[in-house]
This record gives C-alpha cells, sequence and structure tokens, in this order.
C-alpha cells in the first residue's frame, strides 16, 4: 500500500510525496487519514524557518520534515493482539499530515458519537491549549485576557468561559478574530495590539487590570506589553511558542508588582495518569470530545478553508501570506 504524505523539503519547499506503508504489526493499527488540521503557527514557523540557530526548533526541524500532529480518519486493519480497536472505527492520532498510516493502538484515541471528524481533528491543539488554562489556575469569577486570536487563542476563549470567568476579554488588529471569539464566549473584543490596551483593561477592570493574562502570540513584541496588562500579584500565562525566546524582554512588572509569569507547553502533561497527576494528553483530550459532543465548546464555526492534500501548496501559501483571513485550515484527506 501507498499513501500520499505531506512534506517539507527545505525553508519555504514542501511536496506532495508517495511513500509505502507497511501492514499493521502486533499491537498496531492501519488507519485510513479524514481530515487533518494544519496547526498554523507551528507549522508556518517550521516552513520558513522563522527561529533563532540554537534553539528547541532549531533542534527540532531538519529537513525532510513531516508537518502536522492532529489526524482524524478510520481504522482499515487491526495487527495481531489488538482488542480495543476494529475496522470501522473512528479514531485520532497524533501524526503527520498522511493519507495512511501506522501506529499503535494504545496511542489512538476513539472518536465518540457527536464529535465529527472534522472537530475531532482540533483534538491535539484542544489539549495543549487546556494543559495551558490549567497552569494558569484560573478561579471561577476572574478577569481573562486573551491577545491572540488564532487557532489558540479561539479555544483558550472557549475554555476561560467553560472555568467561569467573568469576564474574557479578546485583543487582536483583526475584525474577523475578534467577530469569531465575540461568538464563542468573549465578553469584550478590543481591535488593537496589546500596547494600546492597557487603558481600555484599566477602564473594563474598574482599574485593577486582569486577573489573568493569555499570550497566545508567540511574537517577541507582544511579551512586555502583556505583562503590563496584569494586575498586581496577578498572572500572565505564556502559551504562544517564540521562535526567537531571547527577543522576549521582562519588565519591571514582575518585580515591583508580582506579576507571576507561568509557561505552558505540549510536553508539560504526565505521560501516565496518577492520582497526582490525572490529567495527561489522553485524558484531556476525551475531554474535549465530551464538551463537543454536548455543544459546551463549537468547533465548526472555526473551520475556514478545506484544501484537498494535493494543494497542500496553495494551503501553506495562503497561511504565509493572509493569515488574518484563515483560521481552522483543514485537509481533507478523502477528496484523494
Amino acid at each position: 500500500m501507498e499513501s500520499l504524505n505531506i512534506v517539507f523539503t527545505g525553508k519555504n519547499q514542501l511536496e506532495v510525496r508517495t511513500a509505502a506503508v507497511a501492514a499493521p504489526q502486533s499491537g498496531q493499527v492501519l488507519v485510513e487519514g479524514s481530515k487533518s488540521l494544519i496547526s498554523t503557527g507551528t507549522e508556518c514557523i517550521c516552513l520558513s524557518r522563522n527561529f533563532a540557530p540554537g534553539t528547541h526548533w532549531d533542534n527540532w526541524v531538519k529537513y525532510p520534515f513531516h508537518p502536522g500532529y492532529s489526524h482524524t480518519g478510520r481504522v482499515v486493519e487491526v495487527g495481531e493482539g489488538v482488542t480495543n480497536l476494529k475496522v470501522g472505527d473512528r479514531v485520532a492520532a497524533r501524526v503527520g499530515h498522511r493519507q495512511f498510516f501506522v501506529t499503535g493502538a494504545a496511542e489512538v484515541l476513539p472518536l465518540r458519537d457527536g464529535v465529527t471528524d472534522e472537530a475531532g481533528a482540533w483534538f491535539a491543539l484542544a489539549s495543549i491549549v487546556q494543559n495551558g488554562v490549567r497552569r494558569a489556575q484560573l478561579e471561577l469569577g476572574d478577569t481573562v485576557v486573551v491577545i491572540g486570536l488564532g487557532l489558540l487563542g479561539q479555544l483558550v476563549v472557549q475554555y476561560a468561559r467553560l472555568s467561569g470567568a467573568r469576564e474574557v476579554i479578546a485583543i487582536d488588529t483583526a475584525p474577523m478574530r475578534l467577530q469569531m471569539a465575540a461568538s464563542l464566549g468573549a465578553t469584550h473584543m478590543l481591535e488593537m495590539g496589546a500596547a494600546e490596551a492597557k487603558e481600555q483593561i484599566r477602564e473594563l477592570t474598574g482599574g485593577r487590570l486582569a486577573d489573568v493574562v493569555f499570550d497566545v502570540t508567540g511574537h517577541p513584541a507582544v511579551f512586555p506589553a502583556a505583562l503590563g496588562l496584569v494586575r498586581r500579584f496577578g498572572k500572565m500565562l505564556l502559551l504562544g511558542d517564540a521562535g526567537e525566546p531571547s527577543k522576549q524582554c521582562l519588565t519591571s512588572d514582575v518585580m515591583t508588582r508580582g506579576v507571576r509569569l507561568i509557561a505552558a507547553h505540549d510536553g508539560d502533561a504526565p505521560p501516565d495518569a496518577t492520582d497526582y497527576h490525572f490529567w495527561t494528553r489522553n485524558n484531556m483530550s476525551a475531554l474535549f470530545f465530551d464538551y463537543v459532543a454536548r455543544g459546551q465548546m463549537n468547533i465548526e464555526p472555526l473551520v475556514t478553508h478545506r484544501f484537498s492534500p494535493r494543494d497542500a501548496e496553495a494551503a501553506y501559501h495562503l497561511l504565509l501570506h493572509d493569515r488574518s483571513h484563515a483560521m481552522g485550515v483543514i485537509f481533507d484527506w478523502t477528496q484523494i
């Protein structure tokens, strides 16, 4: 069997290549891809090589590079010893953009009824954001500011609402993104950069500023401005992973006002659930599926573009050159 795979072959270069797919071995399953979500920030950084030498990005991105990590599909063959899955089951897996893939049966997540293949393809980003929201330790009635309303920011808005935030103040320069955030639970929309938002935040909070600020941009220039939006002894959660972290500069807010800086990364979640640390990637993903199935989180409005994988070059060109008019970009493997 052969599979079409999307591969970054160099800086700003990509191909849709054909590769052989082996039969599943013991404990493995063969999955035919249905929908995969482009992780816009991460994949564009990798494709354009927009990161500093010596960073973890530099050590990770080696060409040929296989992008993507949030895929759904259907099991078409099971290996020996697999009892928890059967042919025809819908599943989600952290694999790259590809038509067919073989992976361990323990590494895939069943998709429950009420979760479409397209919504399910957001599961990896949803667990990344959920981990960040947990690290922020939101309290009932908190005023939350979300800077940057891309894929992660839109999920932060929804998780903050579910966590009992009194106000969710969304900041972005793109009107379309602000409109989406408003429909998903944001209470106030500020069409401006973070550096211009302090007086508006002060007015909205009666002079107190925000309990928790999420910087979801990954842009070094936003970092110091975001610190200034946090109340005394409040928290700033750094969720966007900057390609040039050395340019993110601390301000006196950390020392003089006791602002706590917290960073969250996908690798923070424990590999195995215990009584002390229950929320693994898989458990967070399962909770996300529950929220979607119950209508407590809304994913479908966030999908703005769908591409055949054969048109991958056009999909990434859109994201590199006109991202403000795109949100969720899905590769539809059923079109092949």
